[in-house]
């Protein structure tokens, strides 16, 4: 009986060592893992591209972010492949990362890679561009219709009602191309004659050869929109080129785009806030993981850069 006694208080004392080793937090009080700072949360980000200063602002802003809030996040640059961003989504969801933010080269294509990750049961946050498809926790991004009609608007105010202008368009079918361009039309079919209108995919390169373009089969031209400052810039090199006198808005507000507008070249660019979006977009990520209500899309103020 003595030896049965012994026993049994040796069980119950190693059960209790082993209940004491046990850290307050630890998975069994906190199957959530990462509480209010972010814990061990290990965020995905897949950016369309890193050669553009914009979204490199951006990046930087979710990387700053994830680090004030004890995340990890990882982040991966399509170049503007579309492919390319699947198979980068397809890598972070092999990894095991708690969430996925896409910032998609194309709406559309986007939307198989979405649902690869609902298939893992790894949500998914959009960035500055929306999916087509897919199920999505959060939006967030700037209200790039809005910011379409202030481009329009302010553009009308320069060059006059009936003045006929161009549109350089961004990638097709990235939803930011298209709802800048949707915003823009808006006030342009009341009061400005688009002339010309071709995609310069977001880049300062293309938009200097699709303006060169422009300008020779279109003289008369007497403003400009790009769907980007990338583009902006680019235009305003092919118009400065020409010797010609046309008004030229651009988007985004880009470092180069704003000090072109402090010295008088571009009439103006419209604000979005990149670093801002980036940490909203990791602040939303981390909430969504500790199991917070989020909203379903999150906008990001804007204004307008002029002269």
């Amino acid at each position: 009986m003595k030896k049965i006694f012994l026993l049994l208080v040796l069980a119950a004392m190693m059960i209790l060592a082993a209940c004491s080793m046990e850290a307050p937090g630890s998975e069994s009080e906190d199957a959530g893992g990462g509480g209010e700072s972010g814990g061990d949360y290990k965020i995905g980000f897949s950016i369309s591209t890193l050669n553009n200063p914009f979204f490199v602002t951006l990046s930087e802003g979710a990387e700053a972010k994830a680090k004030e809030l004890g995340a990890t996040i990882s982040v991966v640059d399509a170049q503007d492949d579309a492919a390319k961003q699947a198979s980068d989504v397809e890598d972070l969801i092999q990894q095991g990362v708690d969430l996925i933010m896409i910032n998609p080269v194309d709406s559309e294509a986007v939307a198989a890679a979405v649902e690869s990750a609902n298939s893992a049961n790894i949500p998914v946050i959009t960035v500055d561009r929306s999916a087509a498809g897919g199920e999505v926790v959060s939006h967030i991004a700037s209200d790039n219709i809005a910011g379409g009609e202030m481009a329009g608007e302010y553009l009308l105010s320069l060059v006059g009602d009936g003045a006929q202008v161009a549109e350089l368009e961004g990638v097709p079918g990235a939803s930011a191309a298209r709802e800048r361009g949707e915003g823009f039309n808006k006030v342009a079919v009341e009061g400005l004659e688009v002339v010309a209108k071709q995609t310069a995919n977001f880049d300062r390169a293309e938009g200097l050869t699709v303006m060169e373009n422009i300008l020779q089969g279109n003289p008369d031209i007497k403003g400009v929109f790009a769907h980007n400052d990338e583009m902006a810039l680019g235009a305003l090199e092919a118009i400065e080129a020409a010797g010609k006198d046309i008004t030229v808005v651009g988007f985004d507000a880009t470092e180069d785009a704003v000090k072109a507008v402090e010295e008088g070249r571009l009439a103006g660019t419209i604000a979005q806030k990149p670093e801002l979006i980036g940490q909203t977009a990791v602040e939303t990520a981390v909430k969504a993981l500790d199991g917070e209500e989020v909203e379903a899309s999150i906008p990001v103020e804007l204004e307008l850069v002029k002269q």
